[in-house]
């Protein structure tokens, strides 16, 4: 599958989630949550801490204090994400079987598998930080290697949610169930990002235009008080339709055919492989 019919289809996928979206409205609720949740567990912890350690006194504060308030901070609001991202996944596969998903299935579904996403969480968010460091290191070579393992570590991990809300797998295998089906699924994994990734730039770029006409006519103040909320708003729409894309892809890549919505996609992961049996279904076996 040549990179034009990729990007084509990925378009295709974005629209159909975008379809998916259109019935089952209440999908949003999930990156919205997560928001919310994300900043009342910072609030909180930034309460507690200064509720033992005085204002006046949080200059003498140990570094290691410090540095240990801000690595709870980050865990914990890359679990809340991880929870809510797996949250969205489970009612989104609802929606893609023909039941009617809610926030509390969806969540009661995630929570089931807690323990394995906090592990996930804190092993994506050290990896996170550690390839950030080299990304923000003087040395070119560590900033490149930085980029290119980011870059990988992305591919290799894309279905890691999917693969432990839907066949409870620990943490250990999850990295080469995801693996296989990245690679079975190249084509469309890298098509759907190509355009979903295309789809989030066109709007992105349409807010940056009305922010910065709003702020020619009327000042930065305004273009601010405009572009922010539709840039938040914007937010929400796109991590809602990655996942349910996420969920499509992961459907086909186990069941070998298109799920509701994505009837009308001609799924090719690029060859005639063989077939082979996974836990939850038949994959493609060879690119």
């Amino acid at each position: 599958m040549g990179l034009r019919r990729r990007l084509y289809t990925g378009i295709r996928i974005a629209r159909d989630s975008i379809d998916v979206l259109r019935d089952h409205p209440n999908l949003l609720w999930f990156p919205v949550l997560a928001g919310v949740a994300g900043v009342a567990f910072v609030a909180l912890l930034l309460g507690g801490a200064l509720g033992v350690v005085p204002v006046v006194g949080a200059e003498n504060v140990p570094d290691a204090a410090v540095w240990a308030a801000l690595a709870a901070a980050y865990l914990g609001t890359s679990y809340v994400t991880v929870l809510f991202t797996a949250g969205l996944m489970y009612a989104a596969k609802d929606a893609l079987e023909g039941r009617q998903p809610s926030v509390r299935g969806g969540l009661r579904g995630a929570w089931e598998h807690k323990w394995t996403l906090l592990a996930w969480a804190v092993v994506s968010a050290v990896v996170g930080l550690v390839f950030r460091a080299l990304q923000e290191s003087d040395n070119i070579g560590s900033v490149v290697a930085g980029v290119l393992l980011s870059m990988s570590w992305a591919v290799v991990t894309y279905f890691a949610v999917p693969v432990v809300v839907f066949e409870d797998e620990g943490i250990r295998g999850l990295f080469g169930r995801s693996v296989d089906i990245v690679r079975d699924t190249w084509g469309e994994s890298l098509g759907a990002e190509f355009g979903l990734g295309f789809v989030y730039a066109l709007a992105f770029l349409g807010v940056a235009v009305v922010a910065a006409v709003v702020g020619f006519v009327f000042g930065v103040g305004t273009a601010v008080a405009v572009g922010l909320p539709l840039g938040v708003v914007l937010f929400v729409f796109a991590a809602t339709l990655n996942g349910i894309a996420k969920v499509a892809l992961y459907e086909y890549a186990t069941t070998d055919e298109p799920p509701k919505y994505f009837e009308n996609i001609d799924f090719d992961v690029g060859g005639d492989g063989d077939r082979r049996q996974t836990p939850t279904g038949y994959v493609r076996g060879r690119i």
